[in-house]
């Protein structure tokens, strides 16, 4: 192994609040931090934390392609490694869950020789789990960014909830700035799609995880045929809870229970 390092982090989803302490310290120990931020307050006690810390939020341009941003992001984190430097590189959320370039740069990095490793944080989908009342073990659940699921005609359980992310991104692959839904003819397709396996009444939920620790989380409960209607952003998340109960298979019951008595 070569002498350059790299640790990817999250911050979690409100900010400061639920960085971890073993985020932390790699965050204070690093030679060169990178980040990219949702707030300006965790942006500022990124930089508090350690003076090298460096935005990579400047990559983003309104109209260019996402992946190229990604792959410039890459570049940027795995120079200094090369040089020997500890690297350090910093995600909202949970650094691995909707986040190309950081499961990238560790793969490049490992194959290239150097220690490389990802941090577990708090995700949007824990937030979800608990700002909802979830559980998933009740019955089962499914979780698909949205436009990978209308593209690809994803098989789903009605009988299990569903979990859609970036339902106000749909179809979009630049970036742009403005908060509102990027493509609201996305959300309206996506509809149409749901209204195949749901009736029109069934109450559907976009939600927002708090991003402070002093705010609520917007949970906005909708009619599943409303939901084109709905104020929704480029970060909402679709919440289908079940439509009915799964039949259970008698027979495997019973096999199961044969033998747990053996």
């Amino acid at each position: 192994m070569t002498a350059g390092t790299l640790t990817v982090v999250g911050t979690g989803i409100q900010a400061v609040a639920q960085t971890s302490p073993e985020a932390l310290a790699c965050i204070e120990s690093a030679d060169k931090v990178y980040f990219v931020s949702a707030d300006a307050l965790t942006e500022y006690w990124i930089r508090q934390v350690n003076p090298s810390a460096e935005s990579l939020n400047g990559l983003y341009e309104i109209g260019k392609q996402r992946s190229i941003t990604y792959e410039e992001m890459i570049d940027r984190v795995l120079a200094p490694v090369a040089s020997g430097l500890n690297v350090c590189f910093v995600s909202y959320g949970h650094p691995g869950v909707f986040v190309y370039s950081t499961h990238e740069a560790i793969r490049r990095a490992r194959k290239a020789g150097y220690v490389a490793r990802m941090l577990p944080a708090i995700s949007a989908e824990a937030c979800l789990f608990a700002d909802l009342g979830v559980d998933p073990s009740t019955s089962g659940c499914q979780s698909y960014e949205a436009t990978d699921f209308l593209i690809y005609h994803r098989r789903f359980d009605t009988h299990s909830s569903l979990i859609l992310w970036q339902i106000g991104a749909i179809g979009e692959w630049s970036y742009k700035r403005n908060v509102n839904a990027w493509n609201v003819s996305g959300v309206r397709i996506l509809t149409d799609i749901l209204l195949q396996h749901y009736p029109e009444d069934h109450m559907v939920t976009v939600y927002e995880a708090a991003r402070y620790p002093c705010c609520d989380a917007i949970i906005l409960n909708v009619m599943l045929a409303e939901l084109p209607k709905t104020t929704i952003s480029a970060i909402s998340t679709l919440y289908v809870p079940p439509h009915g109960g799964a039949e259970p298979d008698l027979a495997m019951f019973e096999r199961l229970s044969a033998a747990d008595a053996r």
